[in-house]
């Protein structure tokens, strides 16, 4: 039996690596339509909203995909960047995407990324790395802190992917960095070089993280305590003498979540006599609406109001040099030879 040669078999791509930077997500416009198709996937994240699911459905679609979408589309086009048409959660993740490929060009690496909710989506770029040829695909979620909500979501995502792929790249995901020296650095010099342009000394620095329902950290998850480690190692580098304190932000809901809560703490500083306060966000990469709207605005509103002088915002890491560089030295271990 003579077996024909035949050049029938579809070409295939191979040899590639690549680094996938995972940011939370934003909608795609300010349209009610696109913040209610965010707040849909945002919101029936398991790892979001751990209540019973038949109760929750009814909630989110009869109530608050009905209410909240224009008072939503509202808040974003506050603090939009309206010459490009983009959040500022996707410029500033497109920008660390981009210097990240230039500090790895000499590598044979592809540097995308992709959204937990919204797009592009973690499936989609999962899929086109694997049909460019990338074997191997280092996963960084832009989360410093580990939460179920947050990593432990990508996590799901990603493992979901795989689980409808034939063939499978190589996948590793890095976890948390929460006390990484090159984060910790990035973060005091930061601080730093804002204080020493605001023309006034702080009596106190907040470190703002984004909260979680309180009985999250009760069943274990240990957001918590590495929000606290994180301010602990910042107050230890910094070298003024001003104190630290955390506060958590973005509570969702009646029921109890971490606590102190921030605008309720800026409320009553401002009414014990604190005039001026810095506030720094480490749990959040990029600046976006939890920054710029919640912090930057409605907080430093509540702060004056109740009799504060001086409030001022620390921009998040961005896409500062620094910032490259903890992104750069977070996959560099995962990508030598």
């Amino acid at each position: 039996m003579v077996i024909k040669k035949t050049n029938t078999h579809p070409k295939v791509a191979f040899g590639k690596n690549a680094i996938l930077l995972i940011n939370l997500g934003t909608p795609s416009s300010t349209s009610k339509k696109d913040i209610r198709k965010y707040l849909k996937e945002f919101l029936s994240d398991n790892r979001i909203i751990e209540v019973n699911k038949y109760l929750w459905w009814f909630i989110l679609n009869i109530i608050i995909l009905n209410v909240r979408p224009a008072k939503t589309a509202k808040t974003y086009k506050e603090i939009w960047m309206h010459e490009l048409n983009q959040s500022p959660l996707r410029y500033y993740t497109i920008q660390q995407q981009k210097k990240l490929a230039e500090k790895l060009s000499k590598r044979n690496l592809i540097v995308d990324y992709a959204m937990r909710y919204g797009e592009p989506s973690i499936k989609d770029k999962i899929l086109e790395l694997k049909n460019k040829g990338c074997e191997n695909i280092v996963i960084l979620p832009l989360y410093p802190q580990y939460s179920s909500a947050t990593i432990g979501s990508v996590s799901d995502a990603v493992f979901k992917t795989l689980l409808e792929m034939r063939w499978q790249p190589s996948i590793q995901i890095i976890p948390h960095y929460e006390s990484n020296p090159f984060y910790i650095n990035a973060l005091n010099k930061s601080l730093e070089k804002n204080i020493s342009s605001i023309g006034w000394q702080p009596e106190l620095i907040i470190a703002s993280y984004h909260g979680i329902p309180k009985r999250y950290f009760i069943k274990g998850d240990p957001y918590h305590c590495y929000c606290h480690k994180t301010t602990r190692l910042l107050k230890e580098k910094f070298k003024r003498e001003i104190p630290f304190l955390t506060t958590f932000q973005s509570r969702f809901g009646p029921e109890e979540w971490l606590t102190p809560y921030t605008e309720e703490t800026l409320a009553d500083l401002a009414k014990n006599k604190t005039k001026n306060v810095v506030v720094i966000c480490p749990g959040f990469a990029s600046d976006c609406i939890e920054t710029l709207e919640e912090i930057n605005l409605r907080a430093k509103e509540v702060f004056l109001k109740n009799g504060g002088e001086n409030f001022f915002m620390v921009p998040c890491l961005n896409d500062s040099s620094d910032h490259i560089k903890l992104l750069f030295n977070l996959v560099k271990k995962y990508i030598d030879d």
